[in-house]
């Protein structure tokens, strides 16, 4: 039996433009679950990750938003002068926080969210929690790359500093960055996991809690993901 799931469209004031959403369950917590770089708000659920988690969305114990990403817009948009391509990802942070969070909280009843997220979705995954930690209750990355200047071209401003984790996330002092549940899965063969491990170490230093998981024997891909989130999910109290 398929998983209920309800397809959104709207426009958007935030990018204006149209927005597209999947959402996944009627009841739960409620888990925002980023695309990788590129991808389209049905990427997760094409890719089995939806499927994986199966139990808690029928059980109730987690609503998922699928968000479209706009990565094509902003960090990719390679035709554009690079401060258009950070200030176009503050758009896309309004965007999930007015637009999609705020229906979350309404429809759920939860005023907190969990961010998830494959690959480049599990930097926007990190970058929303650590931007909003008071809304934000746990924070699961999956193989995430958390390093934007690598789209900048050398350029940098302070949309690059608050949207890019290894540099903002050593110098926010939110308390609220202590109440999270934190959880960095890599792979050990995964082309990101030197990413995981320098951001595990900036927590460390800040003795924020969260839990490094490299996952042996496994790459940088889907079937590995699809074993992660499941377990993941299972952490939320």
């Amino acid at each position: 039996m398929a998983i209920q799931e309800a397809y959104h469209k709207w426009y958007s004031p935030a990018i204006g433009r149209d927005f597209e959403m999947l959402v996944f369950g009627d009841a739960g917590q409620p888990v925002i679950l980023f695309p990788t770089s590129k991808g389209s708000y049905y990427q997760n659920k094409d890719e089995g990750l939806i499927e994986a988690v199966r139990w808690f969305v029928e059980n109730g114990k987690v609503k998922i938003y699928c968000p479209d990403s706009i990565d094509a817009d902003s960090w990719y948009n390679k035709s554009v002068y690079p401060a258009i391509r950070a200030y176009n990802h503050t758009l896309y942070d309004k965007l999930i926080l007015q637009e999609v969070v705020s229906r979350a909280q309404n429809e759920t009843g939860y005023q907190k969210v969990v961010t998830a997220g494959c690959s480049f979705g599990g930097y926007h995954a990190v970058n929303f929690a650590f931007r909003h930690p008071d809304i934000t209750s746990y924070c699961f990355s999956m193989s995430g790359a958390f390093d934007v200047r690598q789209f900048m071209d050398g350029y940098y401003d302070d949309n690059v500093y608050f949207n890019n984790p290894p540099d903002f996330i050593p110098n926010d002092n939110n308390p609220d960055l202590w109440k999270m549940g934190i959880v960095l899965g890599t792979a050990e063969f995964d082309s990101c996991k030197e990413d995981n491990e320098r951001l595990s170490g900036i927590l460390h230093q800040k003795n924020i809690s969260h839990w490094l998981d490299i996952r042996a024997n496994e790459k940088h891909d889907w079937p590995v993901w699809r074993l992660m989130f499941p377990q993941y999910l299972s952490l939320i109290k």
